[in-house]
């Protein structure tokens, strides 16, 4: 196998395949993570590399805003949003999270979920999104704790790293320093935001079995399916095996794993 570059395997653009891989459990993060921000009832909100939906679904069910809109790089994702998500309240474009094409303070709430890691400049996209915020408003993110207790995705990068030390670039745990406490309160206090706050999302990601586990890295959708997919059916055979046989499992099959994911949060 070739050697890779970091990000080659950064594939977006089929979302109902992120949504069995990550974006079930993107789910109950979001709803703490809203919970936490307890913005007011009328605020228009900007969701930030918006995916699927997942956030802006959960405003509108929660929220009561006023009006929001979500912004992602990916057609793919942002076409199934728009064909699942039926509000009058909400708009979706497809466009630059390190340029976004919304107007200067034109939002009370602007926040991302899963997305800041993965700009090539996330110091300017998080700039973007305090001059999207008007004075006062709240600006706010969650990453996954890629190198620390997102469970699922460490058995994965784990298994590969014993099986082809290249693997270890491509980890998330090591692409990504700045899915921490500290870099992230940093990252929101030089884009000039007050009273930073940083938190952490602990949630269960149960899965019934191990196909259920193992399935979504099939899809090439995201850093570690996409590395999977570009195996040989040889070695991702070997893959498959050394995870399986390293997950811890409960009497009845299945396997329960928890994720934690980092918050962070400030005001304009």
């Amino acid at each position: 196998m070739p050697t890779e570059s970091l990000g080659e395997h950064d594939n977006w653009a089929n979302g109902m395949a992120y949504e069995q891989y990550v974006g079930r459990w993107s789910r109950r993060v979001a709803g703490e993570f809203l919970a936490w921000l307890d913005v007011p009832a009328g605020s228009r909100w900007l969701d930030v590399g918006c995916g699927t939906g997942t956030l802006c679904r959960l405003v509108l069910q929660t929220a009561g805003p006023g009006f929001v809109k979500g912004i992602d790089r990916s057609e793919g994702y942002i076409a199934l949003a728009q064909a699942t998500i039926q509000d009058r309240r909400v708009k979706f474009e497809v466009g630059d999270a390190e340029n976004l094409p919304v107007e200067t303070g034109g939002f009370e709430a602007v926040v991302s979920g899963l997305m800041l890691n993965f700009l090539s400049q996330p110091e300017r996209g998080t700039a973007e999104m305090a001059r999207a915020a008007r004075p006062g408003g709240c600006v706010a993110a969650y990453v996954w704790d890629y190198a620390g207790k997102m469970q699922f995705m460490r058995h994965f990068w784990n298994a590969a790293a014993a099986l082809d030390p290249r693997a270890r670039d491509l980890d998330e745990g090591r692409r990504f320093p700045l899915c921490q406490p500290g870099p992230l309160k940093q990252l929101f206090q030089g884009a000039g935001l007050r009273d930073v706050e940083v938190r952490r999302i602990d949630i269960p990601t149960d899965f019934r079995d191990f196909d259920d586990y193992w399935s979504p890295f099939l899809s090439g959708e995201a850093p570690a399916p996409g590395y999977a997919k570009s195996l040989s059916e040889e070695r991702r055979s070997a893959l498959r095996e050394r995870i399986r046989a390293g997950l811890p499992y409960a009497l009845d099959g299945s396997i329960p794993l928890m994720a934690r994911a980092w918050a962070v949060r400030g005001n304009r």
